[in-house]
Order: structure tokens, then sequence, then C-alpha cells
């Protein structure tokens, strides 16, 4: 798969922020706050987080403009409502952003916030290593909390063990 064709990197966007959305849907309500230990990420923090740098540093970066990330705390969202609301926000803002590039503009260079040139499709790349990571971080976490999550492609590693038995 290329992402540096501006129709499949939109493609490939919508297909792994639809396998996110997933899990956030899975968070408590009750829970939106909760850490699992005192000085790190609360699930809000996470998808405040994603929220923000998508848009406030990928889609401004790719756009020859410098980040605008300040952070992923209570002041941009408070609550379970208000914090899902502004993820979905945030990243129709950033897919409108995405949408305007065209494919010259996906091979040309942009420079990152450690002031790093990168060919800006390489630079989304990195965008897409860093909401894997963080949806890695949700699932860890809702397994803490007990909380059952979607399998991500579509089957649990028992159900994939379970089809790959030979007879």
């Amino acid at each position: 798969m290329e992402i540096n064709d501006p129709t499949i990197f939109l493609h490939y966007l919508a297909s792994t922020h639809q396998r996110t959305r997933r899990v956030i849907a899975c968070i408590p309500p009750d829970d939106i706050e909760w850490t699992p230990t005192a000085g790190k990420f609360s699930f809000g923090d996470l998808v405040r987080h994603l929220a923000n740098i998508e848009r406030y540093m990928y889609a401004e970066n790719v756009h020859g403009k410098p980040s605008r990330y300040a952070g992923q705390g209570r002041e941009c969202a408070e609550g379970h409502e208000a914090t899902i609301a502004y993820y979905d926000r945030l990243h129709e803002e950033s897919r409108v952003l995405f949408a305007a590039l065209s494919a010259e503009q996906m091979h040309a260079k942009c420079v990152t916030p450690a002031g790093v040139s990168m060919t800006t499709y390489k630079w989304l790349r990195a965008m897409f290593e860093h909401e894997a990571h963080h949806r890695g971080q949700l699932y860890l976490m809702l397994g803490l909390r007990g909380v059952a999550t979607p399998p991500l492609y579509g089957l649990t590693a028992e159900e994939l063990a379970e089809k790959s038995r030979v007879p």
C-alpha cells in the first residue's frame, strides 16, 4: 500500500480511525479520567492527545505550519461525552485538511516540530504509528479495568488459534 497517494492515504486514515474509535467507544463514562498510576495519561488524556496531535501537529505540519499542540488536559474537553465529541470534531477538521493535500504536496517536504525536514507522506506514516501506539495503551488500560474490547481485525487471539488448527 502506498500512502503517498492522497486517495489511498484518506482511505487508510478512515480505516485506522475507525479501529481506534471502536476502542474509544468501550471506555466506560465513569472511567474517562481513570489512570493506571499517578502522573500517567488517563483515558480522557489519551483521547484528547490523539485528537490534538492529529489536528494541531500533523495537519498543521503538512501544510507548512508549525505545531500548535498545547497538551491534552481537561481544558480541551471535560467529561466522557464532551471528550469523545472533541475527538470526533478534531478528526473531521484534520480529515478535511488532509484531503486538501495534492499528490505533489504528499511528496514534498514538511518540517516536524523537532525541526527535521521530512517527506510529507512519511511524516503522515509516523502519525499512524503514533495512533497505533496509543490504541494499544487504550486496549491495555481497558483490560486492566476488566472491559471487553473488540478484536482489532475481526478475531481474538484465541479465535485465530482455534481457526488455525489443522484437522
